[in-house]
């Protein structure tokens, strides 16, 4: 993994792309806003030349804050090509830069993600969802065969390219992928929480990762929720490691053996016995069209798949919010707490140097604290910290849990300053971040603990600090920030 000190943050390259280009604007109309990541913002766009439509990624190079960061975009864009043939993997078009961003044009896809699509259909069965992972796992493969392990596939991930019956399915972030060579194992951990392979939390992996997200996308697609779900990241990722997969509740004993079987092979503890891709698309669930019945999976599973989507959106739109918020004074600060720690200049923390500067500062935090930063943020395992990772590991445990930033995302829903947060307020909230059809009714009867038809603050806090499911961001990779020893031997809290 590439060093980035802090004393040569200020002097990293302000470009991302190794050559100049025309402004985006001189052949686009940049229009409404279609949705918000950790990173950029999606903008519809038409190109001016010929009217056709496109979506155009915007990421603003503030939020770029080392030269691993500018590296990833850079890696991302090469990748988002590597693939471009791929009938699966969205297009991307173009690449503009300018003082302030860096704009990725790609196709658009006006479908919708994939669980609000088979929401809104209402009738669904295993054969359809044979389909899907045949889409699903065939992106998987075209990843490994060219070398690239995406590393964060998850349900959020894939687009329908329109809005018909018969649209086709789409692959669209590659922002974690990295290109790998056979035999090649890495250790920095990344992903989201419920989709997460157990070898990724033990920092050494490869591309089976890729397998066990795509199995854990089919198990949900059969039954509406995670295989492994805890209240906390670190009950998930206990459960992860150790839980037992569960067959035996509804609806599992009306779906067939075969989709179970493949269930099981994807979802091996075991990366070396676990199936690959192709194996998975030679599975006969998958190939055989009369092995996936076509009855429809009644509608517990909907509704379940419902809420899981829905509660998955508003903790994104709070994240978002407390993210946005992170300004340069606030990175300035932490910029300045990095050099202030690294007593002997060199560009990197060691755990010593940690704890006496932690001292110094009249940190409260108790060695074992520390410990479990330090374990987070060494993203590389080498024993101590570069500036890159300890940007990542302090946003997250600085940020996501203080009370500050919660009450500052919960007055950016709570318009009127009500106290509370209704139906309509959160309505606004879903147009300003570009979300579609979002289950709002769902979503407040998951958090409205005392079922008065709205949120209040302390409803709101419990919700955000409940199985967090990661930021899903590029270098924030402390958004799995967890200490294997904690979720392999620690007592689990209450409501694990």
């Amino acid at each position: 993994m590439k060093k980035q000190s802090a004393g040569s943050s200020s002097k990293i390259s302000s470009t991302v792309l190794p050559y100049q280009t025309p402004r985006l604007r001189d052949h686009y109309s940049v229009g409404r806003k279609l949705g918000q990541g950790q990173f950029g913002t999606t903008f519809h766009c038409i190109e001016k030349g010929t009217g056709k439509e496109y979506a155009c990624k915007s990421i603003p190079k503030r939020k770029l804050l080392c030269k691993e960061d500018y590296d990833d975009v850079w890696r991302e864009i090469q990748i988002m090509h590597h693939l471009s043939e791929h009938s699966s993997v969205v297009r991307i078009k173009g690449t503009y830069e300018d003082t302030m961003f860096v704009h990725l044009v790609m196709e658009l896809c006006g479908g919708g993600e994939l669980f609000d699509r088979i929401v809104k259909k209402g009738h669904y069965s295993e054969r359809k969802a044979a389909q899907l992972m045949k889409t699903i796992v065939g992106v998987v493969e075209a990843c490994h065969s060219l070398g690239v392990m995406h590393r964060d596939l998850k349900p959020e991930n894939f687009l329908f390219d329109t809005p018909d019956e018969d649209a086709k399915l789409k692959a669209t972030d590659f922002g974690l992928s990295v290109f790998y060579k056979p035999g090649q194992y890495l250790s920095d951990v990344v992903g989201s929480p419920y989709y997460v392979a157990p070898e990724v939390l033990h920092k050494y992996y490869g591309p089976e990762a890729d397998v066990w997200s795509a199995g854990v996308i089919l198990y949900i697609l059969l039954c509406g929720v995670p295989p492994f779900w805890a209240e906390t990241d670190n009950g998930i990722f206990r459960q992860i490691l150790k839980g037992k997969i569960d067959f035996e509740s509804e609806p599992w004993p009306h779906i067939s053996e075969s989709a179970k079987d493949l269930v099981r092979k994807m979802l091996t503890r075991d990366p070396r016995s676990r199936i690959t891709a192709h194996q998975v698309l030679c599975h006969p669930w998958i190939v055989d069209d009369t092995v996936a019945p076509d009855k429809p999976l009644g509608s517990a599973v909907l509704t379940r798949l419902k809420q899981f989507s829905a509660m998955n959106k508003l903790k994104k739109m709070a994240l978002r919010v407390i993210a946005e918020r992170l300004s340069e004074e606030e990175i300035g600060g932490l910029r300045q707490l990095f050099k202030m720690l690294d007593t002997d200049n060199s560009g990197t923390i060691t755990f010593d140097e940690l704890k006496h500067g932690l001292r110094r500062v009249g940190s409260e935090l108790m060695e074992s604290d520390i410990k479990a930063l330090m374990e987070a943020a060494d993203i590389d395992n080498n024993g101590t910290i570069d500036y890159g990772e300890f940007l990542a590991a302090t946003l997250h445990l600085n940020k996501m849990e203080r009370e500050e930033n919660l009450h500052a995302a919960f007055s950016f829903f709570d318009k009127d300053g009500s106290g509370y947060i209704t139906i309509d307020e959160l309505q606004q909230a879903c147009k300003e971040f570009g979300l579609g059809d979002v289950q709002l009714e769902e979503i407040i009867r998951e958090i409205d603990t005392d079922n008065d038809g709205r949120i209040d603050y302390g409803e709101f806090a419990a919700m955000m600090r409940k199985g967090n499911p990661g930021i899903g961001s590029r270098t924030m990779r402390g958004n799995l920030n967890f200490n294997l020893a904690d979720a392999l031997q620690g007592k689990p809290k209450e409501g694990e």
